[in-house]
């Protein structure tokens, strides 16, 4: 589908990318220019200059003039230098598994092109202007997900971006599946054949984990605010007491984020002045934790920013060339250890929002809990109500989603495995972590719609009981949208496509939430 804007949004060069960026070059709710400022132009070029220099006086280069990897002790005669890139893609398209989807791939484009775009990987500017067509019409390499231990960078899924801009291997196009070649030539280009260093510069750096990073700190910081307006829906569905979340209380443990979910749930509940509660002094620990709980992603997510950005705004493949001072820097920048800890730390956050919800979602439906809500939240007449089962059995999948979220909590960075001859004998793997975070976060947003839906329903069954009263204008938003798509459950039905629309809605960010 086409960009939502017409104009370009933000500029590859010089000035650097926030996670935002990435997310709405992904969604196509954006576009983008490459720069063409003659400084930024003459910047890129000189690196590429300084190789060819560096080469005709026939330097040694890694990956350049030698083999890659432990093969770094192979000279590569100079008549067949040219050649080495297109090996070096060739034999790293061995991806398996699922293939990216079009908001990965494009975010993968988006970030290897930044990476570049710094000036010391020694690339042409022809390759920065390739790389920019492919995101421009949304020609998008076939990815396979699996494959790269995270160093040296991703290099196996990179192999695939490599070759597209070579016009070798497939991709999707206006929806179809198409050779490369045959989809530059649609958009008006040529393949592009790669010079020495530019196959290594494409493929020796974190662009995927980091890509994938970029999607999955956006759905939390989303799911954050959501899970805090079900916890405030929750509170009056089971008619907890408001004041576990007083600002005094929260001002003797300041953290920040912990304290800026309380501050939420205080708007959402309109809370002013001492209250009564219906029921308990003290809520169980899902309500009444629920800022502790949620407060440590909150407070976890300016750190977490501050890793992937950096990450994204640099120069990650190597070796480096600093074509001014006439270096060529061999280094280790493709090591992804940095987003292999924030996605790590990322899943785990995630998976505790699942528990938090599953947790809120099992007093809704248990009459032992929920203060006089029919079992199962189940909105039958009496006359009905041994036939009916409501929310059971989407309490049953709830805790089945947030039991496998949480087995997916083990680090992925902690199964490092020596590869490659023992020369990559460290390795960060990030972007295992990074699709466990993603696959975590799919799990807990299946929670979370399921807990939404239950929250909802908790609210109509108080308001036919008459003991709802008017909500506070937040809740009554949230609610009345709701009531709007999904109709109460009084006879039994087959939730699954109200369960998906919901999801389909949560990962549109639809429902307008808090301000950050």
């Amino acid at each position: 589908m086409p960009p939502a804007k017409t104009e370009p949004g933000l500029t590859f060069g010089t000035a650097a990318l926030r996670i935002e960026d990435i997310v709405a070059l992904a969604r196509r709710s954006t576009r983008s220019q490459l720069d063409n400022a003659a400084d930024f132009v003459e910047n890129i070029r000189a690196g590429a200059r300084f190789l060819e220099n560096l080469l005709a006086r026939e330097g040694v280069i890694y990956g350049v003039t030698t083999g890659y990897g432990d093969s770094c002790v192979v000279a590569i005669p100079p008549a067949v230098v040219d050649e080495l890139p297109r090996h070096l893609y060739t034999f790293h398209g061995c991806g398996l598994g699922q293939l990216l989807d079009d908001e990965a791939t494009r975010a993968v484009l988006a970030v290897r092109l930044q990476s570049l775009c710094q000036g010391v990987s020694g690339v042409r500017y022809e390759l920065l202007e390739q790389l920019h067509a492919l995101l421009e019409h949304d020609v998008l390499p076939l990815i396979p997900e699996e494959g790269s231990v995270g160093a040296s960078g991703d290099l196996t899924p990179l192999s695939y971006v490599a070759a597209a801009l070579a016009g070798e291997r497939d991709v999707r196009h206006q929806g179809e599946r198409l050779s490369a070649a045959d989809a530059l030539r649609a958009c008006g280009r040529a393949p592009l054949p790669l010079k020495p260093k530019e196959g290594l510069a494409l493929m020796n750096g974190t662009a995927v984990m980091t890509a994938l990073a970029c999607l999955a700190f956006d759905r939390a910081n989303y799911l954050l605010q959501l899970a805090t307006r079900i916890t405030a829906m929750n509170v009056v569905a089971l008619q907890g007491n408001p004041q576990h979340f007083d600002e005094r209380l929260f001002a003797a443990k300041p953290h920040p984020g912990q304290t800026q979910v309380a501050a939420w749930l205080r708007a959402d509940l309109a809370i002013e002045g001492p209250q009564a509660p219906l029921h308990r002094l003290q809520d169980r620990y899902s309500l009444r934790c629920a800022p502790h709980v949620l407060g440590v992603l909150a407070d976890s997510l300016p750190f977490l920013r501050q890793l992937i950005e950096t990450e994204l705004n640099s120069a990650n493949d190597n070796p480096l060339i600093d074509p001014h001072a006439e270096r060529v820097l061999h280094g280790g920048h493709f090591y992804g250890g940095h987003i292999a800890f924030a996605m790590d730390s990322l899943k785990n956050l995630i998976a505790n929002v699942a528990d938090l919800l599953d947790r809120q979602l099992a007093l809704l439906v248990d009459t032992r809990y929920n203060h006089g809500l029919p079992s199962n939240l189940s909105g039958a007449p009496h006359e009905r109500a041994m036939l009916n089962h409501g929310f059971k059995a989407v309490q049953i999948g709830a805790s089945a989603w947030t039991a496998e979220a949480l087995k997916h909590t083990m680090p992925a960075s902690v199964f490092s495995r020596s590869t490659e001859c023992h020369n990559q004998d460290k390795v960060s793997m990030g972007t295992i972590a990074a699709r466990d975070a993603l696959r975590v976060l799919s799990l807990t947003e299946q929670v979370a719609v399921a807990t939404l839906l239950a929250a909802r329903q908790g609210l109509w069954l108080r308001e036919q009981a008459g003991e709802l009263g008017e909500l506070p204008a937040p809740l009554a938003e949230t609610y009345a949208s709701l009531n709007h798509d999904y109709p109460p459950v009084i006879e039994d039905r087959a939730l699954e496509a109200e369960l998906r629309q919901l999801l389909s809605q949560l990962r549109a960010q639809h429902w307008r939430l808090y301000a950050r």
